[in-house]
């Protein structure tokens, strides 16, 4: 199974329908995602590839004594309420054939009833990536008024989300491995954090890792690069006479720099009768440099 469903497998056996107040908070987040549409003005329809997603959304309704069917079409589950009275979830609306959440949502003080109502938008359209390949996790909703209503709660628990507003696509998405992990983790999905987390931990350890050998890597092709131009130097001076013409501190660095083109400047200085540090070498190298071009 894909990490979702793994996730969503996760949280239908985690949460248990014993509190009537927070299944009905649930159904609601069900009811405003992307997968519920009205049919005939008043019935609820949701829709999912997912059995355990069909499964849940029935034990809901079925919690809250609301009549329901459920048919398959190919790969799809269809379920559907039966003389649906919408006030029974008395935070949602029916408005021009939308299901709307109702502004007072969010004034809800009562966290575990919010928490069901994240948890149940999730269960009813959100995705989340493999966190191997990269974070993403992503809610869809039905219509803008949901969207910004869920967006408010989760920001009201310092879930930071950013939005996705097109003409046929309403949607909460979320890039940052940290964010993703505290809104998993707030919807009860305790197993699914361990093991994010200990995705995320390695890939940014990786990462250092990768960060340490690049920055090694280029200084290393800074000091060959460094040191080609200085034997080429060294060399032109030998080939033209004026090497022997050196004080001998320039001429045993010179001598060294050669036979030693990978070592850094440190380490050249402890190879010298009188060792210096990294400056005293590099000004020596710098005006073999000089004397070499005529400066």
């Amino acid at each position: 199974m894909s990490f979702s469903s793994d996730i969503k497998q996760e949280l239908n056996k985690a949460n248990s329908l014993a509190n009537k107040e927070n299944v009905k908070f649930e159904l609601i987040g069900y009811c405003i995602s992307g997968n519920t549409d009205v049919i005939k003005g008043k019935n609820i329809r949701f829709s999912t590839e997912s059995d355990y997603n069909i499964n849940r959304f029935s034990k809901l309704l079925a919690n809250l004594e609301i009549n329901h069917d459920i048919d398959v079409n190919g790969k799809t589950f269809n379920i559907m309420t039966k003389a649906f009275d919408v006030n029974k979830l008395e935070f949602l609306e029916i408005k021009n054939n939308e299901i709307c959440v109702k502004e007072e949502m969010k004034e809800i003080n009562a966290d575990d009833k919010k928490k069901a109502f994240i948890r149940g938008s999730f269960l009813g359209a959100g995705s989340i990536n493999n966190p191997k390949n990269s974070y993403h996790l992503e809610i869809v909703l039905s219509n803008e008024n949901n969207l910004k209503v869920l967006q408010e709660i989760l920001n009201k628990f310092e879930i930071h989300t950013k939005e996705l507003i097109t003409k046929s696509r309403y949607s909460v998405y979320i890039k940052e491995g940290e964010e993703i992990s505290k809104l998993l983790a707030l919807i009860g999905a305790n197993k699914a954090v361990m093991q994010f987390e200990d995705i995320r931990i390695q890939k940014e350890m990786r990462g250092k890792v990768n960060r340490i050998v690049n920055c090694e890597t280029a200084n290393l092709n800074k000091t060959i690069n460094a040191a080609i131009e200085q034997i080429a130097a060294i060399k032109k001076l030998q080939t033209d006479g004026r090497f022997n013409k050196l004080d001998d501190n320039l001429k045993e660095i010179a001598i060294l720099r050669v036979e030693n083109p990978d070592m850094s400047l440190v380490e050249l200085g402890k190879l010298l009768k009188e060792p210096v540090g990294k400056s005293g070498v590099n000004y020596r190298l710098k005006k073999i440099m000089e004397i070499a071009n005529g400066k």
